[in-house]
Protein backbone atom coordinates (compact mmCIF):
# COMPACT_ATOMS: atom_id res chain seq x y z
CA UNK A 1 0.00 0.00 0.00
CA UNK A 2 0.92 3.73 -0.94
CA UNK A 3 0.13 6.57 1.18
CA UNK A 4 -1.43 9.43 -0.81
CA UNK A 5 -2.33 13.15 0.02
CA UNK A 6 -5.52 13.85 -1.23
CA UNK A 7 -6.19 17.53 -0.73
CA UNK A 8 -7.95 18.04 2.79
CA UNK A 9 -7.38 14.25 3.96
CA UNK A 10 -5.27 11.21 3.75
CA UNK A 11 -5.39 7.77 2.63
CA UNK A 12 -3.97 4.64 1.23
CA UNK A 13 -4.42 2.86 -1.77
CA UNK A 14 -2.21 0.72 -4.02
CA UNK A 15 0.62 2.55 -5.97
CA UNK A 16 -0.17 2.84 -9.17
CA UNK A 17 3.23 4.18 -10.98
CA UNK A 18 1.17 7.09 -12.76
CA UNK A 19 2.00 6.62 -16.45
CA UNK A 20 3.32 9.88 -18.44
CA UNK A 21 1.36 10.42 -21.40
CA UNK A 22 4.65 10.95 -24.05
CA UNK A 23 2.55 10.81 -27.45
CA UNK A 24 -1.72 10.34 -27.44
CA UNK A 25 -1.42 8.94 -30.55
CA UNK A 26 0.81 5.85 -29.35
CA UNK A 27 -1.28 5.60 -26.61
CA UNK A 28 -4.27 5.35 -28.21
CA UNK A 29 -3.01 2.69 -30.90
CA UNK A 30 -1.37 0.37 -28.10
CA UNK A 31 -4.18 0.88 -25.22
CA UNK A 32 -5.82 -1.92 -26.22
CA UNK A 33 -2.80 -4.64 -25.69
CA UNK A 34 -1.02 -2.33 -22.71
CA UNK A 35 -0.70 -5.00 -19.85
CA UNK A 36 -0.75 -3.65 -16.65
CA UNK A 37 -0.08 -5.06 -13.05
CA UNK A 38 -2.33 -7.96 -12.15
CA UNK A 39 -2.71 -6.67 -8.28
CA UNK A 40 -3.98 -3.36 -10.00
CA UNK A 41 -5.87 -4.67 -12.80
CA UNK A 42 -7.10 -8.41 -13.10
CA UNK A 43 -7.82 -9.98 -16.23
CA UNK A 44 -11.65 -10.48 -15.54
CA UNK A 45 -11.23 -6.39 -14.09
CA UNK A 46 -13.28 -5.50 -17.82
CA UNK A 47 -15.06 -1.93 -16.52
CA UNK A 48 -11.18 -0.87 -15.32
CA UNK A 49 -9.87 -1.68 -18.91
CA UNK A 50 -12.60 -0.13 -20.52
CA UNK A 51 -11.89 2.97 -18.49
CA UNK A 52 -8.06 2.93 -19.13
CA UNK A 53 -9.06 2.45 -23.18
CA UNK A 54 -11.31 5.54 -22.55
CA UNK A 55 -8.80 7.74 -21.19
CA UNK A 56 -6.63 7.00 -23.96
CA UNK A 57 -8.92 7.80 -26.65
CA UNK A 58 -9.70 10.84 -24.72
CA UNK A 59 -5.78 12.14 -24.83
CA UNK A 60 -5.71 10.88 -28.41
CA UNK A 61 -9.34 12.91 -28.72
CA UNK A 62 -7.07 16.11 -27.01
CA UNK A 63 -3.86 16.12 -28.67
CA UNK A 64 -5.53 15.88 -32.00
CA UNK A 65 -7.81 18.71 -31.39
CA UNK A 66 -5.27 20.41 -30.32
CA UNK A 67 -2.84 20.10 -33.24
CA UNK A 68 -5.58 20.71 -36.08
CA UNK A 69 -6.71 23.85 -37.38
CA UNK A 70 -10.12 22.61 -38.13
CA UNK A 71 -10.69 20.43 -34.59
CA UNK A 72 -14.84 20.52 -35.41
CA UNK A 73 -14.45 19.06 -38.37
CA UNK A 74 -13.68 15.90 -36.19
CA UNK A 75 -17.50 15.78 -35.07
CA UNK A 76 -20.43 15.46 -36.13
CA UNK A 77 -22.20 18.44 -37.41
CA UNK A 78 -25.73 16.52 -37.94
CA UNK A 79 -26.70 14.64 -35.03
CA UNK A 80 -29.79 15.41 -33.62
CA UNK A 81 -30.20 18.19 -31.31
CA UNK A 82 -31.35 17.14 -28.07
CA UNK A 83 -34.64 18.60 -26.96
CA UNK A 84 -33.59 18.57 -22.99
CA UNK A 85 -30.32 20.31 -24.36
CA UNK A 86 -30.58 24.09 -22.27
CA UNK A 87 -30.17 26.97 -24.31
CA UNK A 88 -27.17 29.38 -23.60
CA UNK A 89 -29.59 31.73 -21.44
CA UNK A 90 -30.69 28.36 -19.60
CA UNK A 91 -27.47 27.54 -18.90
CA UNK A 92 -26.18 30.81 -17.30
CA UNK A 93 -28.99 30.29 -15.07
CA UNK A 94 -28.20 26.56 -14.45
CA UNK A 95 -24.74 27.71 -13.64
CA UNK A 96 -25.39 29.67 -11.35
CA UNK A 97 -27.69 28.23 -9.28
CA UNK A 98 -25.65 25.05 -9.48
CA UNK A 99 -22.75 27.33 -8.06
CA UNK A 100 -24.90 28.85 -5.19
CA UNK A 101 -26.29 25.54 -4.05
CA UNK A 102 -22.97 24.10 -3.84
CA UNK A 103 -21.56 27.21 -1.66
CA UNK A 104 -24.58 26.69 0.40
CA UNK A 105 -23.42 23.09 1.21
CA UNK A 106 -19.80 24.57 1.96
CA UNK A 107 -21.05 27.23 3.86
CA UNK A 108 -23.63 25.80 6.05
CA UNK A 109 -23.24 21.95 5.89
CA UNK A 110 -24.79 19.68 3.98
CA UNK A 111 -28.48 19.76 4.10
CA UNK A 112 -29.70 16.20 5.37
CA UNK A 113 -31.40 15.72 2.01
CA UNK A 114 -28.30 14.89 0.32
CA UNK A 115 -27.42 11.37 1.19
CA UNK A 116 -25.06 9.69 -1.32
CA UNK A 117 -22.24 11.86 0.20
CA UNK A 118 -18.65 11.41 -2.04
CA UNK A 119 -17.49 13.90 -5.03
CA UNK A 120 -20.12 12.50 -7.34
CA UNK A 121 -22.83 12.59 -5.47
CA UNK A 122 -21.95 15.99 -4.29
CA UNK A 123 -22.61 16.76 -8.55
CA UNK A 124 -25.62 14.64 -8.32
CA UNK A 125 -27.35 16.41 -5.34
CA UNK A 126 -26.20 19.89 -6.79
CA UNK A 127 -28.00 19.01 -10.58
CA UNK A 128 -31.11 17.96 -9.18
CA UNK A 129 -31.82 20.44 -6.80
CA UNK A 130 -30.39 23.67 -9.41
CA UNK A 131 -33.28 22.09 -11.77
CA UNK A 132 -35.94 22.04 -9.12
CA UNK A 133 -38.77 25.17 -9.17
CA UNK A 134 -36.88 27.54 -6.23
CA UNK A 135 -39.86 28.51 -4.81
CA UNK A 136 -40.92 29.15 -0.93
CA UNK A 137 -41.14 25.93 0.27
CA UNK A 138 -37.67 24.96 -1.86
CA UNK A 139 -35.86 27.76 -0.22
CA UNK A 140 -37.75 26.95 3.62
CA UNK A 141 -36.50 23.59 3.01
CA UNK A 142 -32.75 24.99 1.70
CA UNK A 143 -32.77 27.74 4.66
CA UNK A 144 -32.38 30.47 2.36
CA UNK A 145 -35.01 32.89 3.82
CA UNK A 146 -32.46 35.08 4.67
CA UNK A 147 -32.85 38.85 4.10
CA UNK A 148 -29.42 38.00 2.71
CA UNK A 149 -30.04 35.26 0.95
CA UNK A 150 -33.43 36.29 -0.43
CA UNK A 151 -31.89 39.57 -1.64
CA UNK A 152 -29.00 37.90 -3.83
CA UNK A 153 -30.92 35.01 -5.75
CA UNK A 154 -29.67 34.34 -9.14
CA UNK A 155 -32.04 34.46 -11.70
CA UNK A 156 -35.38 31.92 -11.90
CA UNK A 157 -34.19 28.81 -14.15
CA UNK A 158 -37.47 28.63 -16.60
CA UNK A 159 -37.17 24.80 -17.85
CA UNK A 160 -39.51 22.67 -19.60
CA UNK A 161 -41.22 19.67 -17.53
CA UNK A 162 -39.02 16.83 -19.30
CA UNK A 163 -35.41 19.61 -18.48
CA UNK A 164 -36.39 19.13 -15.15
CA UNK A 165 -36.12 15.21 -14.79
CA UNK A 166 -32.71 15.37 -16.15
CA UNK A 167 -31.18 14.43 -12.93
CA UNK A 168 -33.14 11.26 -13.06
CA UNK A 169 -31.86 10.38 -16.13
CA UNK A 170 -28.04 10.22 -15.96
CA UNK A 171 -26.40 7.59 -18.53
CA UNK A 172 -24.76 4.92 -16.86
CA UNK A 173 -21.93 3.04 -18.34
CA UNK A 174 -23.68 0.21 -19.57
CA UNK A 175 -26.05 2.48 -21.39
CA UNK A 176 -29.03 2.37 -18.93
CA UNK A 177 -30.35 5.32 -17.28
CA UNK A 178 -31.13 6.52 -13.58
CA UNK A 179 -30.91 8.53 -10.65
CA UNK A 180 -27.18 7.49 -10.20
CA UNK A 181 -23.90 7.38 -12.26
CA UNK A 182 -20.56 7.11 -10.34
CA UNK A 183 -18.03 9.67 -11.36
CA UNK A 184 -16.68 7.92 -14.36
CA UNK A 185 -19.84 7.44 -15.40
CA UNK A 186 -20.74 11.39 -15.05
CA UNK A 187 -17.53 12.14 -17.17
CA UNK A 188 -17.88 9.13 -19.76
CA UNK A 189 -21.18 9.20 -20.84
CA UNK A 190 -22.88 12.90 -19.19
CA UNK A 191 -20.32 15.26 -20.04
CA UNK A 192 -18.27 16.36 -22.72
CA UNK A 193 -14.31 17.05 -22.63
CA UNK A 194 -12.94 20.77 -23.19
CA UNK A 195 -9.76 20.95 -22.31
CA UNK A 196 -6.71 20.25 -19.42
CA UNK A 197 -6.42 24.16 -19.66
CA UNK A 198 -8.04 24.88 -16.39
CA UNK A 199 -8.82 28.63 -17.92
CA UNK A 200 -11.48 27.06 -20.40
CA UNK A 201 -13.17 26.15 -17.67
CA UNK A 202 -16.82 27.88 -16.59
CA UNK A 203 -18.64 27.31 -13.55
CA UNK A 204 -20.10 24.12 -12.75
CA UNK A 205 -17.38 22.38 -14.94
CA UNK A 206 -15.97 19.09 -13.77
CA UNK A 207 -12.08 18.68 -13.37
CA UNK A 208 -11.76 14.99 -13.08
CA UNK A 209 -8.62 13.16 -11.72
CA UNK A 210 -7.25 9.61 -12.20
CA UNK A 211 -5.38 8.34 -9.83
CA UNK A 212 -5.40 4.44 -11.29
CA UNK A 213 -7.62 2.76 -9.03
CA UNK A 214 -9.50 5.81 -7.57
CA UNK A 215 -10.65 8.27 -9.57
CA UNK A 216 -12.32 11.76 -8.47
CA UNK A 217 -14.24 14.82 -9.26
CA UNK A 218 -13.79 18.41 -8.15
CA UNK A 219 -16.12 21.08 -9.26
CA UNK A 220 -15.09 24.65 -10.71
CA UNK A 221 -16.54 27.65 -9.21
CA UNK A 222 -14.40 29.92 -11.07
CA UNK A 223 -13.23 31.81 -7.59
CA UNK A 224 -12.39 28.76 -6.00
CA UNK A 225 -12.76 24.53 -6.42
CA UNK A 226 -15.07 23.09 -4.36
CA UNK A 227 -15.07 19.01 -3.98
CA UNK A 228 -15.94 16.14 -1.18
CA UNK A 229 -13.29 14.05 0.07
CA UNK A 230 -15.22 10.51 0.40
CA UNK A 231 -14.90 10.88 4.09
CA UNK A 232 -17.52 11.38 6.56
CA UNK A 233 -17.28 11.46 10.26
CA UNK A 234 -18.90 13.33 13.76
CA UNK A 235 -16.84 16.15 12.86
CA UNK A 236 -16.29 16.12 9.35
CA UNK A 237 -18.51 16.55 6.61
CA UNK A 238 -15.89 15.82 4.28
CA UNK A 239 -16.61 18.88 2.31
CA UNK A 240 -13.39 21.07 1.29
CA UNK A 241 -13.06 24.06 -0.84
CA UNK A 242 -10.10 25.08 -2.31
CA UNK A 243 -8.25 28.12 -4.04
CA UNK A 244 -7.19 27.51 -7.77
CA UNK A 245 -3.68 29.17 -7.31
CA UNK A 246 -3.33 26.82 -4.00
CA UNK A 247 -4.29 23.43 -6.00
CA UNK A 248 -2.28 24.53 -8.87
CA UNK A 249 0.97 24.42 -6.46
CA UNK A 250 -0.69 21.37 -4.17
CA UNK A 251 2.36 19.41 -2.48
CA UNK A 252 1.10 16.28 -3.92
CA UNK A 253 1.80 16.48 -7.38
CA UNK A 254 -0.81 14.16 -8.87
CA UNK A 255 -3.73 16.80 -7.65
CA UNK A 256 -2.49 19.75 -9.78
CA UNK A 257 -4.84 20.62 -12.42
CA UNK A 258 -1.80 21.08 -14.93
CA UNK A 259 -1.54 19.80 -18.75
CA UNK A 260 1.71 18.09 -17.15
CA UNK A 261 0.13 16.11 -14.65
CA UNK A 262 -1.01 12.91 -16.18
CA UNK A 263 -3.43 12.29 -13.63
CA UNK A 264 -5.33 15.52 -14.48
CA UNK A 265 -7.82 13.92 -17.28
CA UNK A 266 -9.06 17.52 -17.69
CA UNK A 267 -11.70 19.92 -17.56
CA UNK A 268 -15.11 18.65 -18.67
CA UNK A 269 -18.66 19.81 -19.41
CA UNK A 270 -21.78 18.95 -18.75
CA UNK A 271 -23.72 17.34 -21.73
CA UNK A 272 -26.83 19.43 -21.39
CA UNK A 273 -25.31 22.74 -21.07
CA UNK A 274 -24.83 25.32 -24.02
CA UNK A 275 -22.02 25.75 -24.76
Amino acid sequence: MRRFRFPGVAFAMEASGPRRIVAARAVAAHAASAQTPAAQTPAHDTPAIARRLWLARTASAFALATLAHHAHALTSTTATPDPDRLSPRQSAAFRAWFARIVDQQLRRGPTPRWTQRDCAGLVRFAVGETLKPHDGKWLRANGMTSLADTSSMPPELQLSASQRTIANRWTQLDGSTGAYASAIALIQRNSRFVSKDVNQALPGDLLFFDQGDDQHLMIWLDRYIAYHTGTVTPTDTGLRAVAVSDLMQWKDSRWQPRDGNPNFVGVFRLDFLTP
